[in-house]
């Protein structure tokens, strides 16, 4: 496994040195491109203006916050280095909270952190188990790519798990939904329903979870490579100058091609030959 950043955590007066790990396996995610379907080029990304049509180059596109309809302020790559921030490579642990208290619609996607070589495996062990005997999480923040990200940090089996953690103001409110209305079921109803839950009740390990349309989708696929139902995108040959080599390249080119054909057809009338009945002998009385 392939460490994707090398940095620290720090809380009070103790570092740690720590190694961050994709935690999801992106190899797993089945990906297509984009074909022509009459050459099966690879179609790239058009930059054109949605108002005039134009074909735009990169110095024609510019910036822009909308904050009313159709209206625009233009924010210039001046503007943004003004406001900058230097990454990094310490996570500043601003305090431990109650797990309880993170929302799961807070949480994006998982790392691994794991101890950055044999002198922090000691620290980070015990900020590992001391995570997992309080039950808290740490909150921090971290500079990457000019910008500031919080983060969460919690147990797992021995080691440490890192989220990055959305902007709460970033969430709508459950509430805003269509048509939510809390409608008081009836005692029998609460009752059955309850007993319905608890006669289903399993754990999560026992529960298929695989993505069937995945495996469905690999499989398909796999069967077209085996049956050699693949499209491969020949590079355009290059012009050649040298007129002559070109004449004697074509002329081996055809030569080529026109050997094994003579060789299966002397095969195929050698093929005939024996495949021919022999004609019977005249038996003497």
């Amino acid at each position: 496994m392939r460490s994707i950043w090398k940095g620290h955590i720090r809380f009070s007066l103790v570092t740690i040195p720590i190694r961050i790990y994709n935690a999801v396996d992106t190899q797993e995610t089945i990906r297509f491109n984009q074909l022509h379907k009459e050459d099966n080029g690879a179609v790239g990304y058009d930059k054109k203006c949605k108002k005039c049509g134009k074909a735009l180059s990169a110095e024609e596109i510019v910036k822009g916050y909308q904050f009313e309809p159709e209206q625009y302020v233009i924010v210039s790559p001046e503007d943004l280095e003004k406001i900058k921030l230097k990454s990094t490579k310490v996570i500043e642990i601003e305090g431990f909270i109650d797990a309880s208290e993170v929302h799961p619609t807070l949480y994006e996607s998982p790392y691994f952190a794991g101890p950055d070589g044999p002198v922090a495996a000691k620290t980070y062990s015990l900020l590992a188990q001391t995570l997992q005997a309080s039950g808290r999480v740490g909150i921090g923040k971290v500079v990457l790519r000019d910008r500031e990200e919080v983060v969460l940090i919690a147990p797992q089996e021995g080691g440490l798990l890192l989220y990055k953690l959305r902007n709460p103001e970033e969430l709508r409110k459950i509430s805003d939904v269509p048509q939510l209305e809390k409608v008081d079921p009836s005692k029998d109803e609460l009752k059955l329903s309850i007993s319905l839950v608890e006669s289903m009740s399993a754990d999560l390990k026992d529960i298929d979870l695989k993505d069937r349309y995945r495996d469905a989708l690999r499989e398909m696929i796999e069967a077209k490579v085996a049956g050699k139902q693949v499209v491969t995108v020949q590079e355009e040959e290059k012009p050649v100058i040298d007129i002559m080599t070109a004449l004697k390249q074509s002329i081996e080119n055809t030569k080529a091609q026109k050997k094994p054909m003579e060789k299966a057809k002397g095969a195929k009338k050698e093929a005939a030959v024996e495949a021919k009945p022999a004609k019977p002998k005249r038996q003497v009385a």
